[in-house]
């Protein structure tokens, strides 16, 4: 049974019913994507390339066994899918495969009123007040001896879930982002900037290209540092590089184990321990203004923390941090009655936040007797869980402040540090903003975050990158 009898692409909807059918009465759930892509990339003061596509996953998940020996199989396929085949391909797995440790039962409900509608898109003329803005930008950047290079990238993603349950959801989500990076002719200097949104009729080009020329500015005069501990100040994109790996860090299952920094031991956890000296709040939520995200669980396989039989469940705010102590570890259902903690699933957004802050990046610049400004970190990888020690480099802009002004461009380095102790050791933070982080920003694009400045960051040596 195909799709259509055609090769085109059938009705979402349809896909999933047909998908369920096929599944014979087993346990069942099937998961439809619509992926809409609108892209268009520049380099050298001109626009290079565009263009949109769209591209369709489905994948079936089938429960064998019996009640508390379940097991799975999983098969999914791009474009165009013999539903009945990759039924037949999923329950040859579940046949095959051992008993599941993430054993629940299905979500359970009714049919959204939105199941049957079409899958949204996106075309290029999203773009048309960014390229048009960009005209003056290039001319400006040839004009003084700048090139300007980058891309940007809408994406609507719809999701079809439906279960044998007779559970039937459905969510479209826009997610976008732009970068501009602007070089010197010489290749000397550079300088980056990026925002997440999904609506790109509120970016400011003018204001990007501002930053970048104060930035390219800075760089006309060149300090070189030792490694060594630094007061540092962090804007919201590079805060959001670091603190995405704390977030991602926060596994029960791991930390039960003893496989990560939120292990206390004995099969323990740090759960309600004070963290940070600060009242941080770290959370998710997909209500959260400006960065909603899919409101249910959707998840083509299982993991350690994400459980296949809790698809469809619905997702809520989630506080991982509150007044500074842990509050919350990532749980599926199974996990969670097992440790006796709460079902945690995943949420696509995060915010940092220090209640009552509301100053700028420029006024901790300002406050700042002498430290680094770093504008961008990039290769960041982790070095010990136990300790969440990450190494990584500083790129396209590290500055020096002086008695609160921007002095200079310093040399990069290397890093190690651990996000746990960047906020134990935090000074000040400022007012949370919409950010994009340029390591992480492709999977977790929702992100807020504020800059924050840090008492000592480990710059573990000298990197001749640039």
């Amino acid at each position: 049974m195909s799709e259509t009898g055609s090769g085109r692409l059938a009705a979402p909807d349809a896909v999933v019913e047909r998908a369920l059918e096929a599944c014979g009465g087993a346990e069942a759930i099937v998961l439809v994507e619509d992926r809409s892509v609108a892209e268009v990339r520049f380099a050298n003061n001109t626009t290079t390339t565009n263009g949109v596509r769209r591209d369709r996953s489905t994948t079936v998940v089938v429960m064998g066994g019996r009640a508390r020996q379940r097991t799975v199989g999983v098969a999914s396929r791009s474009g165009v899918v013999e539903v009945s085949d990759l039924a037949r391909a999923a329950a040859s797995a579940a046949a095959a495969a051992t008993v599941a440790e993430d054993e629940a039962p299905l979500v359970a409900g009714d049919a959204s009123a939105d199941f049957a509608d079409a899958a949204e898109e996106t075309e290029l003329s999203v773009f048309a007040t960014v390229l048009s803005d960009l005209g003056g930008a290039f001319e400006r950047a040839a004009g003084s001896g700048r090139r300007l290079a980058g891309f940007a990238s809408k994406e609507i993603s719809t999701v079809y879930l439906g279960s044998s349950t007779g559970l039937r959801r459905r969510h479209s989500q826009a997610t976008g982002s732009m970068e501009l990076v602007a070089r010197s002719d010489d290749g000397g200097r550079s300088a980056w900037t990026g925002i997440g949104t999904a609506d790109f009729t509120a970016v400011s080009v003018p204001a990007l290209e501002e930053r970048l020329v104060e930035r390219l500015g800075w760089s006309e005069r060149r300090v070189e540092l030792p490694a060594g501990r630094y007061e540092v100040i962090l804007p919201p994109d590079a805060v959001a590089d670091l603190v995405i790996e704390l977030e991602g860090a926060m596994s029960g299952r791991d930390a039960e184990e003893g496989g990560n920094v939120f292990s206390k031991g004995a099969g323990a956890t740090r759960l309600g321990e004070r963290l940070f000296s600060l009242p941080f709040n770290l959370r998710s939520d997909p209500a959260e203004p400006g960065t909603e995200c899919r409101p249910f669980l959707a998840a083509g396989g299982s993991s350690g923390d994400v459980s296949v039989f809790d698809n469809g469940a619905p997702l809520q705010r989630t506080d991982w941090v509150q007044d500074g102590s842990l509050s919350r570890l990532r749980y599926h259902r199974a996990r969670a009655a097992q440790s006796g903690a709460r079902f945690t699933p995943p949420v696509d957004n995060l915010t940092l936040e220090l209640p009552g802050a509301t100053d700028g990046l420029e006024e901790l610049v300002a406050g700042t007797e002498r430290g680094l400004l770093l504008t961008c970190l990039w290769y960041i990888r982790e070095v010990d869980p136990a300790t969440l020690l990450l190494t990584g480099l500083t790129r396209d802009g590290v500055y020096l402040v002086e008695r609160g002004e921007v002095v200079g461009a310093v040399n990069n380095f290397r890093f190690n540090e651990s996000p746990l102790d960047l906020l134990r050791d935090t000074l000040a933070a400022g007012r949370p903003e919409r950010c994009l982080s340029r390591e992480w920003g492709e999977w977790m694009n929702r992100t807020i975050m504020p800059p924050l400045r840090v008492g000592g960051f480990n710059m573990s040596s000298v990197s001749p990158a640039s």
